[in-house]
């Protein structure tokens, strides 16, 4: 058995040395660290970092300016240091609030003493704006221990804690909670179960354990609970422009530009961060229409929880890159609000600067003039300033039946996790025939279309005029329009029965599109331009037949719509309307 129990710990231990590696010394530049103590003297830094490099690879030890002294680990590249981190916090050999730390953090070295132990290189600081509209103090670190501070005794502390107020008492009961020392109700009261904590608390960082904290200890605890915020510079910022005040990352976000209704704040530390605040003259409408607009834009995932109420709204997007957070509210004609932008994979740390962030929210007079950022370069891929989400491949379709069922094309279809409608209806795959190039599509809710295409019982005659409806350009017209050619033939270049070539010069939007007789009547849907992975030559487009569309929706379980009454060719006012109202814009999310 404890042969078997060694050849199974071998590979472990191995995977443990590789997991932790750091980056080589020439890298290390590149590199970030794991933040996982603080203490307000190199005495006590000193012994953290012992204690750890018994028991931890990679222990080194930083002084972090304002008298306080970081023990860390790495260097790691970023993404081996997420790992470490999630797998030494589930582990519980490193505290839960420890993080991730940059280079920028960190000054002379301590700790292990070594002849080329130096002080790493401090990046130049990012250019201030030419006219700073924004008071934006230097952020100051929160790091607020008086280390000068007597030593009191237990009379001395417990005289010095009952002038606490009961939100200060609170607030030692939520750090002693999230340093795993306290587990019960956050009261304010200081009974058995917080004396013993306390205690608890004491023992573990070299302090006489009496149940009661002094002035001095109060202090280490809170600024180990405030670690996270330390580490980004919260500190108040006003924004008079936009009438905002309220706490930020300084450390990582700095004022950029206005470009109504945002005051930009993008990022100038190494986490990547980014804030917006929000700020417009408005009314409900006006607040239901940024809620719209703000689930167009990248920084806002499309996966994770929002509401709409009344007169405020909350969206959280997420993705495997970035979590954002925006909230806003309507009060006396003014909408104002922020969005927070962080990276994923450090939710504990987002979590307490979102939270100082919505507790500080101050609303100021005044709010962002509309005209503010006019002069900005405008872009039909831009929502002042912020990239619109965009698909990843838009083709044309066509309803097919009263329900909203649609026909496209299958390269569409192909390794989406979401489809839309019209950007803003969601449909499924109900059958995909790839070698005919054929999709239908049911919408996850039932539509009421405008116009059904109606499917042609009659054999396409050669050369006789025909239209096709398509979102030409990918959608970015907004509406589909016709364009005009005749059927070549009745068959492909290969001989397939089943396509027809036409004489017709289409967009890459139009496949997908419906090909309509002079009648109105459906007879196919015309395919992408590429055959046997050749381009075609300009105004040769090919479209698959009705037959075979007809056959592929019967076998998705869907009835094809009748051929409209034969009344004689339709004038083109109304084919125009007769098309668009069936056209439909199909796009690929990934």
């Amino acid at each position: 058995m404890k042969k078997l129990f060694a050849a199974l710990a071998l590979p472990l231990i191995a995977l443990a040395i590789a997991f932790t590696a750091p980056v080589s010394a020439q890298s290390s530049r590149d590199g970030v660290w794991i933040q996982i103590a603080a203490r307000p003297s190199l005495r006590e830094a000193e012994n953290e970092a012992r204690s750890y490099a018994a028991r931890l690879p990679d222990v080194s030890g930083y002084a972090l300016g304002g008298g306080w002294y970081g023990v860390v680990l790495g260097p790691y590249a970023r993404e081996d240091a997420e790992r470490v981190l999630q797998v030494y916090r589930a582990e519980g050999q490193i505290p839960r609030d420890s993080f991730i730390a940059f280079e920028r953090n960190l000054r002379s070295q301590f700790y292990p003493v070594a002849a080329d132990a130096t002080q790493p290189a401090q990046p130049a600081p990012a250019p201030a704006p030419a006219e700073p509209a924004v008071q934006e103090p230097e952020p100051q670190p929160q790091t607020a221990l008086q280390t000068t501070l007597p030593d009191e005794t237990p009379a001395q502390a417990r005289r010095s804690e009952s002038a606490l107020s009961r939100e200060q008492r609170m607030e030692l009961q939520v750090a002693l909670k999230a340093a795993g020392f306290y587990n019960s109700g956050i009261d304010g009261a200081f009974g058995r179960g917080t004396r013993a904590s306390m205690s608890d608390w004491q023992a573990a960082r070299g302090f006489e354990p009496t149940g009661v904290l002094t002035t001095a200890q109060r202090q280490v605890l809170m600024d180990e609970f405030n670690a996270p915020l330390i580490s980004v510079g919260m500190a108040r910022a006003e924004d008079a422009k936009a009438g905002i005040a309220l706490q930020i990352p300084g450390s990582e976000v700095g004022f950029d530009r206005y470009e109504s209704p945002f005051a930009h704040y993008t990022s100038k530390g190494g986490l990547g961060a980014q804030l917006l605040l929000i700020s417009q003259p408005g009314d409900k409408r006006t607040l239901f229409g940024l809620y719209d607009i703000l689930q167009t834009l990248e920084i806002v995932p499309l996966d994770g929880p929002r509401e709409r109420g009344a007169d405020s709204f909350t969206i959280e997007g997420r993705n495997a890159s970035i979590v954002s957070f925006t909230q806003a509210s309507l009060k006396n004609g003014e909408i104002k609000g922020f969005t927070l932008v962080w990276p994923a994979g450090d939710e504990e740390r987002r979590a307490r600067v979102l939270a100082a962030m919505q507790s500080s929210f101050t609303r100021l007079d005044g709010v962002l003039d509309p005209a503010e950022g006019g002069d900005a370069v405008q872009s039909v891929d831009l929502v002042s300033g912020l990239e619109i989400r965009k698909p990843k491949l838009s083709r044309s379709g066509f309803f097919v039946d009263g329900n909203g069922s649609v026909l496209t094309t299958s390269d569409v279809v192909a390794g989406c996790t979401r489809i839309t409608l019209d950007h803003g209806y969601e449909a499924t795959v109900a059958a995909n025939h790839t070698a005919d190039g054929i999709a239908v599509l049911t919408p996850v809710q039932a539509l009421a279309p405008a116009a059904v295409g109606g499917l042609s019982t009659a054999s396409p005659r050669l050369q006789s005029e025909v239209a096709v409806s398509g979102f030409s350009y990918e959608g970015v017209l907004g509406a589909p329009s016709l364009t005009w050619g005749k059927i070549a033939d009745v068959k492909s270049l290969d001989g397939n029965t089943n396509v027809a070539r036409l004489e017709l010069a289409a967009q890459p939007g139009d496949a997908g599109g419906p090909v309509l007789d002079a009648t109105g009547a459906v007879l196919g849907m015309l395919l992408p331009q590429q055959s046997g992975g050749k381009q075609l030559p300009e105004g040769v487009s090919f479209a698959v037949n009705a037959e075979v569309i007809r056959g592929a929706l019967n076998g998705a379980g869907l009835s094809p719509a009748a051929q409209p009454a034969s009344g004689g060719s339709l004038p083109n006012a109304a084919m125009t309307r007769l098309a668009s109202g069936m056209t439909v814009l199909v796009s690929c999310w990934e």
